[in-house]
């Protein structure tokens, strides 16, 4: 997934909450102590142990070195079981910042892995993600708004109804510039 919360904002009390209870019981599937997984994800035992109990406040990008740790990825610790009865046709709001902006995970796909999702940056709203694993890549398409993407060859701002295909395995950052909102799709491969 390879996401990161920029300053001020954070993954959902929402979002935040289940994964906790499906990490520990992953962990516990394998037999692995608190300390285990948190050396394998690269986390403090304090901080996994507060992601667990759902008191932490994780950026997307330690929830997916813990998934990884675990041989799973991103979307299966954020949505819903397949076929759970109170599975979320919206999507699942993983990420909002105090300024309105979010990010809803639609779907996913185990094989070959993708993820879609719906993201929304109010006018001034940005967010710095971290590079993804080599090869990569992200689709974006612009529903409303225009969306800049800051992106190591310069910046790249996409208009309603435009699309582009980005190297995500490079630090890049998705911003709002103007004074409408931005809605865009994000479909993320190969993280």
């Amino acid at each position: 997934m390879g996401s990161k919360v920029s300053v001020g904002s954070s993954a959902t009390q929402e979002f935040v909450a289940p994964i906790g209870g499906r990490i520990r019981a992953l962990r516990k599937e394998r037999g692995w102590s608190v300390q285990q997984l948190a050396e394998a994800g690269g986390l403090s035992r304090r901080m996994l142990t507060d992601i667990e109990l759902g008191q932490a406040n994780p950026s997307l990008a330690t929830v997916d070195r813990i998934a990884r740790a675990l041989d799973t990825d991103f979307a299966a610790l954020a949505l819903p079981e397949r076929g759970a009865a109170d599975e979320q046709v919206e999507g699942t709001l993983v990420w909002q910042d105090p300024d309105g902006s979010q990010a809803l995970l639609l779907g996913a796909t185990e094989d070959p892995r993708a993820e879609l999702w719906r993201w929304t940056l109010v006018p001034g709203g940005h967010y710095d993600a971290e590079p993804d694993r080599r090869g990569a890549q992200e689709i974006h398409h612009v529903l409303s708004g225009r969306l800049t993407l800051t992106l190591e060859a310069g910046p790249r701002v996409l208009a309603p109804g435009q699309s582009v295909v980005i190297a995500s395995d490079q630090e890049y950052a998705y911003r709002n510039d103007d004074t409408e909102p931005v809605v865009f799709m994000r479909v993320v491969t190969g993280a």
